[in-house]
């Protein structure tokens, strides 16, 4: 099954705040919008060889731009396309175009009873996005499903497609964000069990939502409601006249620690097991009680009124406003927990 998505209508304005989420970012020396792989491969491939800078752009969902903008070119990835293989025996075998809307993605999968992607509702950006952050969310990512992801490769000027056992898979990152820049994602591919129930349910936060208990499996639909629903509460849904949702979603990743890291931590700061042996806890918590409220800031740059990870532009906030803000949490909780966060976002020209 092949199904057309029309081109999305992209904007070509050279000024980056216009291609954020966070809605800041000064203007790019030029800006291109790649409809097709070949444009896209022969953008990149014409700056490499003139040695100018380039900047590969998805949704623009993860992105702090400076102010000062991008000294070379932005090529917004604007490609579409999804193929899928489906059989009773195998699932559905899935090749996504790395411009396809994620969310579009997510709502299709579940519509056609495709399991496996339905916590991942409603995080912003593109396909091609997904598995260079292993995005994740509600005790689920990207990985899980990922069975290949094919590139550009701009060192060897030439496509690579890597297997999900090369893809350097972790918490929020891979081979793809380990090596910035090299790889420019141009199709993604992933294996869905069919069936109307999702995954087994792995967050208490989603459970309790849903009403059932944690490892139990219900309709996908109705986990994508719930996870819809939650993080419209947290203002992690996009909507224009929110600025509470004009930012780049978690700005900081939670921190991962020893376990000796994590015995110094107060008795009641949350913990979690995570690869290794290593232990997991929750960077909202460490803001919190590091005096950091929903809302802290200025009138121009704070946190959100409904969830204190994401900074938030309030209107007319510049990048060096919320560059200010996030190094003033940072710092806050360092002092207070002897923990540095580290920043989920992708920082363009700009530096914690």
């Amino acid at each position: 099954m092949s199904v057309a998505t029309p081109a999305p209508e992209v904007a070509r304005s050279s000024r980056l705040a216009d291609h954020t989420t966070l809605r800041v970012g000064g203007p790019a020396r030029r800006f291109e919008v790649a409809t097709t792989e070949r444009d896209l491969i022969d953008v990149v491939s014409d700056c490499d060889a003139r040695g100018e800078p380039v900047l590969v752009l998805g949704g623009g969902s993860n992105l702090l731009v400076a102010d000062e903008g991008f000294p070379g070119t932005v090529v917004r990835v604007a490609t579409t396309g999804l193929d899928a293989d489906v059989s009773t025996c195998g699932g559905a075998a899935v090749r996504v175009a790395a411009g396809e809307t994620w969310d579009d993605v997510v709502a299709h999968a579940v519509t056609q009873e495709w399991s496996g992607v339905e916590m991942l509702s409603g995080i912003p950006g593109s396909v091609g996005a997904t598995p260079i952050q292993n995005v994740g969310a509600y005790g689920s990512d990207v990985s899980r499903t990922v069975t290949s992801v094919r590139t550009w490769d701009r060192v060897a000027g030439a496509q690579r497609t890597f297997a999900a056992s090369d893809c350097g898979f972790g918490y929020r990152t891979s081979r793809f964000k380990r090596e910035p820049g090299r790889y420019v994602v141009l199709e993604v591919g992933f294996q869905f069990p069919l069936g109307s129930l999702g995954q087994p349910i792995a967050y208490p936060e989603l459970a309790a939502h849903l009403g059932t208990d944690v490892g139990r499996r219900v309709p996908a639909a109705d986990v994508r409601a719930a996870v819809l629903a939650i993080r419209r509460a947290k203002g992690m849904v996009l909507d224009d006249a929110d600025h509470d949702t004009w930012s780049a979603g978690s700005f900081f990743t939670n921190p991962v620690l020893t376990p000796e890291e994590a015995e110094r931590l107060p008795v009641e700061a949350p913990r979690f097991s995570a690869e290794g042996g290593t232990v997991k806890t929750s960077a909202a918590w460490l803001i919190q009680h590091a005096g950091f409220a929903k809302g802290h800031g200025t009138a121009r740059a704070a946190l959100s009124t409904k969830h204190v990870l994401a900074l938030t532009n309030r209107g007319d906030a510049t990048a060096a406003d919320l560059v200010a803000l996030a190094r003033e949490v940072r710092d806050g909780v360092e002092a207070r927990f002897g923990i540095r966060l580290v920043p989920e976002v992708n920082l363009v020209g700009a530096s914690l």
